[in-house]
Formats: structure tokens, sequence, C-alpha cells
């Protein structure tokens, strides 16, 4: 799998090294050591596929000759300790092909060694592993002095600095990543450590294959090769040996990015972190045997896939957390504040959709959280401006945050709201600074993009606070960087307010394409730009480059006026762009004295009135990681930048050069931007998530270039831009319903062993926890055999919301409210049913049989829930049966979710031909799934499919009100013929199920 390794070194005399030698072994070729008068031959080295000397543009040509550099450095270092090269070694992925690993790393040694004056001697090796496997990697060796025509001058101290390495570092992954997701390849490198990463393992050194013959040949020090590569492998052999020790480190490793994995994940994972077959067969076989791991299901492509129970049980945090909060109502805005912040809009020119209003009344109410789903465009940070008046009127305060710095800025621009980054506020709280108070609101934008972990902590600590949380987003934009899609999630289980009216674009026809892009139906929006002459197809991909330059400028002298900007998917094009793009300029004369600095990304020139953007947070500029502007002034040692908000930024080069030009950006830079004018390069890494952002950012017009060397034809363009990647939460595979089931539309086949670990529902024989718990009277008619399902949001009450909330009126309402009092009385009436319930679920957990006081302590549970509603016990424990969870969430007073499941059992009680129609639709489905199980060779899922047909069967019998309605509706259940016996044997014998003793509930 694609690792993170990137080591550097000095090459020098003190520990008896020669660069010559050096040169020769890492190039696999012979060369003459002037210095000590004999040949250095590794021409018989194996595995060197690539080599080659790369000169910055004011060096010597000679010097392209290996040994003539290497000599020169060798003459004109005279110390006996003196320092020869400086040596950068870092791992290829392996999921290349040799071709694009030499590519990745010229681009890389170009970019950040020979840009800022070094000479590059690049080696590119192409070793295998003990398991057969490719271990490419690269050695490049630098020179350590200032070049020119004449030769060598002054070492370059910054070079040796301790910030410049931690730069190679962070670039390289950078780089990297940016390439594997232009290449489609599902892997990515993380420069961190592993501690870090929150990683309990020791970060991995080297790889590589020893300097074996070093030592050998007399030149001592080149020995450390070796020794680095017995380093590695005794670190893997440590972090091998702490996985097996404890399984649940690597898999919460492997869990820092994905929700759910594969066993080829967990193969590369462990393959990573063992020295040799042996131990990497012993942490594989301690991850598959973890009591943390929990199996989802084949996926489509015929793999299992799972998940651990630390991130089932962060996501129950995070539901908890958010079911709490959507159920507390502390945050009301009076109407008289709603209407004034709605007027003040409308004198400035601001007037509400019909859609936005109701999200603004749906953020403005009382509950504690809020959620907005809106498509790109859709006005919503103009929407939170005025909710923002609303909330201060009201006297709320408001607070912003997001994930990455310039979406921070952009909702503090649109909407007024002072924002900063969710890991800055984080970090306040770690300091106990900034901790939220019930008096706050928190507005969460671009929350598609912040993983599982991360929002469970935000809404953990503001549900604590008793904070007000709004989430907007649009799960359909960029994913989430970290595990999870939490806010796809929170909406899908919480609801919220949707917001479909595109306001971005100025023409219809362009909001209509923007709706596409956000409904997957990406073909029909590049046909729609297509027919108005917006794609543009080229021979290659640097004629499409060239082609989008043209039209940019092109665009700029025709309206000068008009915001723009270039988008596209790596950062490597977006150098490249941005130089074409300022190329343009400077030809025109649109550019004053010019001045040549080294910046963070290495050696640029820049003028008054060049397009800069900003590329790290710096809160005492006033700067985000995304913030642009134009140069000002500049001199070798400031900067005057004029950002886009109108602000003058100064600053001393020395103190912060994290910059770059900023006519190019790429595609994860530019959610949340709005410019007139946007052109995008297509490239092979981008996908559903990534075009939609694209081309959704204009106003006006977007113009999309591509190259048939990237795509043979406009349906190859649309199938990549169409893929669909969104992430996936655990939670997503435990829903029965294939047409609702997330998992299904992913291809996945569910086990109903599985689908009971991920609702911890319990074992089978624990379904019969009720039974002679109830006289017969009692039991007539209350059986349904049916699996869990969402329940509907009706209510019986006369007061759906205080059902909804399940929570108790305040005690200064009730004399003057008797319902609020019969509520109360209800609830708590659920409550302790819930307990007794539960009580007997965790004795029979334990394997303990139920003590006669528990069994009276329900039976007077029921008789008191009878007494405020009746059939009330019968009903929840029909939902408790189905779903043990909403007992345990009902005992602890989270009382939501079981009064939608009981109102639900209600509906089906009362209504005998709808119990119908979910029996048969159930029946129906138990008998597919069963027989698809059966053709995969799915022998657990299938036998338990069939024990699930039979206990519906069995339940028959004791619901003879059912039967009768079943009676008309064989054919359906797939009986063709009149017996004269019991419906549910005819549904037995017919399917060849075994009845035996009923295993239903009973109840």
């Amino acid at each position: 799998m694609a690792i993170y390794h990137l080591h550097v070194k000095v090459i020098g005399r003190k520990a008896g090294s020669s660069a010559v030698a050096a040169a020769a072994y890492r190039s696999g070729s012979r060369l003459r050591d002037e210095r000590l008068g004999r040949d250095q031959d590794f021409s018989g080295k194996r595995g060197v596929v690539h080599s080659e000397v790369i000169l910055p543009e004011n060096a010597p040509e000679a010097w392209s000759d290996r040994a003539r550099l290497w000599n020169n450095v060798e003459a004109f270092e005279v110390r006996k300790d003196a320092q020869l090269a400086r040596e950068v070694e870092f791992a290829l992925p392996r999921e290349m092909s040799e071709a694009q690993c030499i590519e990745l790393a010229r681009d890389f040694v170009r970019g950040e060694f020979v840009a800022l004056g070094m000479i590059a001697d690049l080696n590119v090796h192409w070793d295998r592993a003990e398991d057969g496997l490719p271990k490419p990697h690269a050695h490049i060796m630098l020179t350590m002095r200032a070049v020119d025509e004449k030769g060598f001058g002054q070492k370059v101290r910054e070079w040796n600095r301790t910030e410049m390495v931690e730069r190679w570092r962070k670039r390289w992954a950078e780089l990297a990543n940016d390439r594997l997701a232009e290449l489609d390849i599902d892997a990515r490198i993380d420069h961190r450590s592993l501690e870090d990463q929150g990683v309990a393992l020791e970060p991995q050194s080297q790889i590589g294959a020893p300097a074996k013959r070093i030592e050998v040949r007399g030149i001592a020090g080149e020995g450390g090769e070796a020794d680095r590569a017995e380093m590695h492998r005794e670190i893997a052999h440590k972090n091998g040996a702490r996985i097996i020790a404890n399984p649940t480190i690597g898999l919460d490793a492997i869990t820092q990015q994905q929700s759910t994995f594969t066993r080829r994940d967990m193969a590369r994972f462990a393959h990573r972190h063992s020295d040799g077959l042996d131990q990497f067969n012993e942490v594989v076989g301690a991850m598959q045997r973890a009591p943390d791991l929990v199996e989802l299901g084949k996926d489509a492509r015929g793999e299992d896939r799972f998940t651990t129970r630390g991130m089932i049980e962060a996501e129950q945090r995070l539901y908890r957390a958010a079911e709490l909060m959507a159920e507390r109502e502390r945050h009301e805005v009076r109407d008289v504040d709603h209407r004034a912040a709605l007027a003040r809009a409308e004198t400035r020119g601001l007037v509400l959709s019909s859609e936005q209003a109701e999200a603004l009344t749906c953020v403005t109410g009382k509950r504690d959280l809020s959620v907005v789903v809106g498509h790109a465009g859709t006005g919503k940070s103009a929407l939170l401006g005025v909710a923002r008046e609303a909330w201060e009127a009201a006297g709320f305060e408001v607070r912003g945050v997001a994930l990455s710095g310039i979406a921070a800025e952009n909702l503090e621009g649109g909407s007024g709201i002072s924002s900063r980054t969710i890991a800055g506020l984080e970090h306040g709280w770690e300091q106990g600074r900034d901790l939220l108070k019930s008096s706050d609101v928190l507005v969460i934008d671009e929350a598609g993009m912040v993983g599982t972990r991360q929002l469970e902590r935000v809404l953990s600590h503001a549900a604590e606070a008793g904070a007000k949380v709004v989430l907007v987003g649009d799960p359909q934009q960029l994913q989430a960087i970290e595990a999870g899609a939490a806010f796809r999630s929170i909406y899908e289980r919480n609801g919220g307010a949707d917001i479909g009216e595109v306001r971005r674009q100025r023409e219809d026809w362009q909001r209509d394409a923007t709706r596409d892009l956000a409904t997957g139906k990406v073909g029909h929006a590049l046909e729609a730009y297509r027919s108005h002459g917006m794609v543009h197809e080229a021979r290659t991909r640097e004629q499409a480059r060239s082609n989008l330059i043209e039209r940019w400028d092109h665009d700029r002298q025709v309206s000068p006026d008009r915001s723009r900007i270039i988008l596209t998917h790596t950062n490597d094009e977006v150098q490249v762009l941005n130089q074409a793009a300022r190329e343009r300029i400077r030809a025109a004369g649109d550019l004053g004295n010019e001045v040549r600095v080294t910046v963070e990304r290495g050696a640029r020139t820049f003028g008054s009135g060049d397009r800069v953007m900003f590329l790290q947070n710096e809160r005492a500029l006033g700067v985000k990681n995304g913030t642009l502007g134009t140069v000002e002034q500049v001199s070798a040692q400031s900067m005057t930048v004029q950002t886009d908000d109108r602000r003058s930024v100064r600053f001393d080069l020395k103190d912060y050069n994290r910059i770059d030009h900023g006519y190019a950006a790429t595609i994860h830079k530019a959610q949340g931007m709005t410019v007139d004018r946007v052109h995008v390069l297509a490239t092979p890494g981008m996908d559903a998530h990534s075009s939609y952002v694209a081309l959704s950012r204009h106003r006006d017009e977007v113009d999309l270039h591509y190259g048939r060397d990237d795509f043979v034809s406009a349906d190859r363009l649309t199938r990549a831009l169409s893929r669909d990647r969104a992430k996936d939460m655990a939670s997503d595979y435990e829903r029965s319903d294939p047409l609702q089931s997330y998992a299904e539309r992913r291809g996945i086949t569910l086990r109903d062993r599985v689908a009971e670990i991920v609702r911890k529902i319990v074992p089978e024989e624990l379904r019969d926890i009720f039974a002679g718990l109830r006289s017969a009277a009692d039991v007539a008619g209350l059986h349904i055999g049916r699996r869990p399902e969402r329940a509907t949001p009706e209510r019986e009450s006369s007061d759906p919301a205080a059902d909804r909330r399940g929570a108790e009126v305040p005690v200064s309402n009730v004399a003057q409210d008797p319902e609020a009092e019969a509520r109360r009385v209800r609830t708590r009436a659920l409550v302790r049913h819930a307990r007794a319930v539960d009580t007997i679920f965790a004795a029979r957990e334990t394997g303990v049989t139920a003590s006669r006081e528990q069994v009276r302590e329900l039976q007077e549970a029921r008789q008191a829930f009878e007494e405020v509603r009746p059939f009330g016990s019968h009903d929840a424990e029909a939902a408790y049966r189905k779903n043990p969870e909403l007992a345990r969430e009902a005992a602890g007073g989270q009382v939501s979710r079981a009064v939608r499941a009981l109102q639900l059992e209600s509906e089906l009680r009362k209504d005998p031909s709808r119990r119908a129609d979910r029996f048969v639709e159930r029946w129906q489905k138990l008998e597919q799934t069963g027989q698809r199980l059966y053709r995969v060779g799915d022998m657990i899922g299938y036998k338990a499919a069939r024990a699930a047909m039979g206990d519906m069967a069995k339940s028959l019998e004791r619901d003879p009100q059912l039967e009768s309605i079943l009676a008309g509706r064989k054919n359906d259940l797939g009986i063709a013929f009149e017996s004269g016996r019991r419906l549910g044997q005819d549904l037995a014998f017919v399917h060849g199920i075994d009845l035996g003793r009923g295993r239903g509930l009973g109840i």
C-alpha cells in the first residue's frame, strides 16, 4: 500500500564517505573517483530503473555528467570533515506504474530542490520485498552550495533548517496524494508522525535495500544504509508485536480516514507494520480475530467489509448528542426579532425565497440543533446573515466555524458571523478558552467536510454546554478528509431544511445545470454546457491548458472588472497554470517592477498587480489558507497585498512566506468561493464531488477544458466526472430496507447476523424473554413477526411536538395545562416500563434468568402504563422486541425514538390491513434475501433469513385476525392451493420451513 517515508541525511567526510562512491552506488554505475584514485564500480547493482542529473537554469551544463559533478564537489571541498552532499530518500507509491513513479519523483525534485538552486542527482530504485511486492523508492543527492555560471559559491545555510525539512515532508505528501487522486488510485499517505495522527505505533524511518557492499569496499559510513534498513525492520517488528498484543491499535489506525474497510486494507496495513511473512500472518490474524472488529457484509466486488466497535461507538455518541440537542428547545427567537431581521434584509435589497424563509424559520426555531442542506449557490450565507441578526436581537452570541480557513473566511464574509477553523476552536477548548455557553449559537459551515470523530467532539461539547448548533452544508460536495459522512447521516436521522433554488448563477439553464450536478446528473449538466459552447476538447492536456489560458486572457482583457479563477484538481497543474497565466499578464505589460524572492514553495517572481494566494492561516494578518489578493508593493524583504475583501495587508517575507501566485487554485481551495467567471481544466482525478464544486462557483460563465489524452471521448469525460466517491458510515449498513439503505445502493449484501451486531440487537434466544410473563388473555392479536423499520413521524397525542420531544413540561405550566400533566404522567410510565424491560434484557444478556422481583416490577410497570395509555405496554414491547436499544434509550430518559416506534406499533395494531401489507412485504423480502444469500454461499445469512420466516409463520398462531386477512393473499405469499390447514402451517410446508418450537416474542 502507499506508505509515507522521507528521510534526509548529509553525506560527509567526517563519516569517511565519498560523494563519488555514493553517487555510483545510487545510480548503479561505474565512476572514477579522482580524489581516491580508483573506480567506484556498482554497475552490477540491480533495481535502478531511472537515473539523471537535473540542473537549475544557471548551472554549468558540464555538470550534467555525474562523474564530473561529484568529482568537482570533492575537489571544491577541502576540509577533512567537509559536508559533501545532502541526500533525500523517499518511498514511492507502489500502486503507481514505474513510469508514473519516475514522473512523480522528477516533479517533486524539480519543484522542491532544483527550483531553489540545487543540483539534483535523481535515482529511482525498484526493489522487491520478501513477499515479492515492489518497493519503489528514490534517492536524491543534492549539492549544498549556491551555483552560478562560474561554479560553486557559498553554502546556503537556509537549506539546513529544520523548517525546510518539514516543508519537504509536507510537500511530498501533498504532491503524492494529488497524483494518486489524479490517477484514480484509492490510496493516500500522511507526512505526520503516527503519534500526531493519534496512532499508538512508532513511525518507521526507512524502506529500501541496504547497501550491503559499501563496507566491503572500504568506504566507511555508507554502512549506515544497512543500519537504517535494519532499524526499519526493527521498528516494523515492534509495531507488529504491539498490534498482535492489542489489535485494536491497528484497527484504529486504519479507521483514521475511512469508517469501513476490507481484508485487503488490513493486509496492506499489516505489511507496513510487520517484519517477515510469519509476523505478517500473525498481525493479520490478530486483527481479524479482534473483538472490536465488526463485519458488515460483502461489497459489490465480493469483498467483506468491516468496521470497528470504536467507530460504531463514535457514531453512536454523535447520534446521541444530535438527538439530545434536537429534543431540547432552549433557543427561541421571538417573532418580533424574526420579522425585524427580515425587514432589515429587505431594506438592503435581500429578499429571501420561500425556501430560504422556511430555512430561516428552521434555524431560528427553539431546537438546539438545526440542519440546513443547500445546493451550491442557493444563498446559504445570505440566509445565515439574516439569522445572525435575529439571534443577536434575541440575546444570543453567534459564532461560526468551518474545517478550512478559507471556508471560515467565506462564512464570515457572506454572513457577518465571526468565524474560525474547527481545529482552532478545539485547540482553544483544550486550553480552557472559548468554551461554549448556553447562550451561544455555533454555526458549522461546509459541515459535509467534517469527519465523524471531530463533529462528534463538537456536538458533544455543545450538548453538554447547552449551546445551539446549526449545521450547514451539502453532502454531495467535497467529502470529509477524515473518516465518515457525519453531516449526511445526521440530516437523514434528524431532518432539516432543504434549499434547492439556486441563486448564484444568473441564467436559468445554468441554475438547472447546478441542480443536475447536485443530484448526480453530471451528464445532463455537461450536455447543457456543451450545447452553449462552454465545453472545449483538445488533442492533449497541454493543448487544453493552452486553450484555457488563451480564453482566460481574452476574458481578462475584455472584462477586466469581472472576478475570475482557474480551477483544476492537482497542485502540480495549479503551478503550471499560474506560470502560464502570469506570463500573459507580464507580456501585456500589466505588472509593475518585479522582484524574485524565495517563498515556501521555492523561488517566485512577484510584481505589483500580481494575483496571489495565502497558503497558511495567520491571525495577526487576518488571512486564511486560500485568501486571494493583488500585490500592491513588493521588495526583497516585504510585500503589501490588497485582499479581495479590500483590506491592505503588509508583511515581512522573513516572517511570513506562505504565499504563491493566485491565478489558479485547486478545486478543494474553491469550495465556498463565488466569482463571475471560472475556467476549469479537467484531469482524471476528478469525480462527481469535485466536478460539482468546480462547475458551480460562477455567476456568469464556466468553461471546461480537457484533452483527449486524458479522456478519449466525451463519454469517458462524463463517466469520470460522474464517479461517486461518497464516504460511508458504519451505521449506513444497519438498515434492512434496500430501497433506503445506503449500503444497498453501494452494492452491499447484508447478513442478518451482522446487522444485529451493528444495531446491538441481542442474540436469538433473548427474543423470547417475555414468554410466560403475560396471561393468555393479554396476548391475543398482538404479535407481528417483522424486523425494525424507520418509524413514521405521526403522533397519537393532541400535542405532536411534545410527543416528539418526549420531554417533561415545566412545573410552572402544569396548573395552566392539564394536558401537559397528562403527557408527563405518560412519559413517566413509559420510562418506568422501559427500565423494567431493559433490566430483563440486561439479565438475559449475561445468561441469568429474570428474578421474581424483576418480573413483578415489569408486570406492575405494564399495569401503570396501560392505565395512562391503553395498549401502551403491548405496543412498546413489540417495538423493543424488534430493537432492544430503544428500551435502553427510553430507560435513560431519551424517549423520542421509543415514542415514534410505539406509535407505529399502535397504528399497525389498529389497522389490520396495514399489518397484512407489512407482513407480505417483509415475507417477500426475506425470501428474496435468503435466495440471494444461498446463491453466494452465505449459509449463515441464509439460515438466519429462514429462521426469521419461521418466526413469522409461527406468529400467525397468536394473531387470528391477521391470519384471517392474509388468507385472501396466499398468492402473494407463494401458496397456490387450499389444504385446510392453518396459514402458518401452509407457509412452512410450501417453503420447507421447520416451525419447531416457536421462538416468537409471545407478548
